[in-house]
């Protein structure tokens, strides 16, 4: 079999795999499990902002989950939404073909990113429903631990907060753009201007959020200090400690909230 032949009926199998309905529910489901995760989130950078109190990771989203009449059956239904999301993605990578070479291998490599995120996410929720938890933070300062310990982690652990802050800069740009029409189909009227709004708001939050986890990333690259790579709830605090800090963290807490609003919508308008 030919290079050529390989690729194209690696493409057949993605198409099929991206079009089968058995892979668009749960992956729906990815959305609005994310948009929950990401409301928790925005309530926790408000606590935090407001009260100088909570873990505004996905590790405090995710426990606030537990706390609910049947949180465990939510993170076990949570769980495979987000891997047959990150799925998905991963067939859309394949399937990339439209722009230049450099445009198909950017748009791929933010498919492939957002799959691993969902992925990351999907066994954080599995953790929580089996009674195992992990701490985002604790995680991160590991991750960031190793990286520094290989040949060239200093440069790696920055090449890793520059890949972040660009990916938090992507979401910024996107929401302020609005691309992500690109991604719903948009209803018409005021439900539609709400959704666009919602979009905005919420991509822009999101996307300021990633870039101060960015941020840690490179500050442990400098200094070769991995505790001070805590990945969106070490950003945050951080920014807790500027002038109107607070202000800030609720605002972006908003922001979040209006995410998880517009991703819970997205379950229903996503286009496949």
């Amino acid at each position: 079999m030919s290079t050529a032949e390989g690729k194209a009926q690696l493409r057949k199998a993605a198409r099929t795999a991206g079009d089968s309905k058995l892979l668009e529910i749960p992956a729906r489901g990815g959305f609005a499990a994310s948009g929950l995760i990401q409301l928790l989130l925005g309530g926790l950078a408000i606590q935090l902002g407001a009260a100088h109190a909570g873990e505004p990771d996905q590790t405090g989203a995710l426990e606030e989950v537990t706390k609910i009449p049947g949180g465990f059956i939510v993170l076990w239904i949570s769980a495979i939404g987000l891997f047959a999301l990150a799925l998905w993605l991963l067939t859309e990578a394949v399937l990339v073909r439209a722009g230049s070479a450099a445009d198909r291998w950017v748009a791929r490599a933010m498919h492939v990113s957002k799959a691993v995120a969902y992925a990351v996410l999907g066994f954080t929720a599995l953790a929580f429903a089996d009674g195992h938890p992990t701490h985002a933070s604790a995680t991160t300062r590991e991750v960031s631990a190793g990286i520094l310990a290989s040949p060239a982690g200093q440069l790696g652990l920055g090449v890793l907060g520059l890949v972040t802050v660009a990916v938090g800069c992507y979401f910024v740009v996107k929401g302020i753009r609005r691309r992500f029409r690109r991604d719903i189909e948009v209803p018409t009227g005021a439900a539609g201007h709400a959704i666009v709004v919602l979009g905005m708001v919420g991509y822009i939050a999101k996307g300021v959020v990633v870039a101060l986890a960015g941020v840690a990333f490179i500050l442990a690259a400098i200094s070769a200090q991995p505790a001070t790579a805590t990945g969106l709830a070490g950003g945050l605090t951080a920014l807790q400690q500027l002038p109107f800090g607070g202000i800030a963290i609720v605002v972006l807490g908003l922001g979040l909230i209006a995410s998880g609003v517009y991703n819970m919508a997205r379950a229903w308008l996503a286009r496949f």
